[in-house]
């Protein structure tokens, strides 16, 4: 699967409501980001310490995925900072991750924003294809 449309924090905030009843939006930014972020709906098993210290073991949906990481939907509470496993059911990779973003908690969980200790571009199953930045039409040539 070949994906290219990158969000920005805002575009992602506004859009998680929308993405959880299976509206899907292309939508791209200008700001640089070390990969592209794009909105993938995925099925993926989560492992680490909640709140409460007690070792949990989810599955979860993931919201936005990029090389880096991803935002996925837990139902634990998590701390910020807290380390993760995240294992890609399908090829039973396993990646370890750090917190870095906690949302709002709602319906069907908590928003998480994690980060990979290592770049996994591949570990999702999607090909990131980086969108080139639009050109200023109030450029003087």
């Amino acid at each position: 699967m070949r994906l290219g449309n990158t969000c920005t924090e805002e575009q992602i905030d506004g859009m998680a409501g929308a993405v959880e009843h299976g509206a899907m939006s292309e939508v791209t930014a200008a700001s640089p980001r070390r990969s592209s972020r794009v909105f993938h709906k995925m099925r993926v098993q989560a492992q680490g310490r909640a709140h409460n210290r007690k070792k949990f073991k989810e599955t979860c949906e993931t919201v936005v995925v990029s090389g880096h990481g991803g935002l996925l939907l837990l139902k634990h509470e998590v701390a910020d900072g807290e380390m993760l496993v995240i294992t890609n059911p399908e090829t039973q990779e396993e990646q370890e991750c750090r917190v870095v973003y906690l949302g709002d908690l709602g319906d069907k969980g908590q928003r998480v924003g994690v980060e990979f200790l290592t770049p996994a571009p591949r570990f999702w199953g999607v090909e990131f294809v980086e969108t080139p930045p639009a050109e200023d039409s109030s450029a003087v040539h």
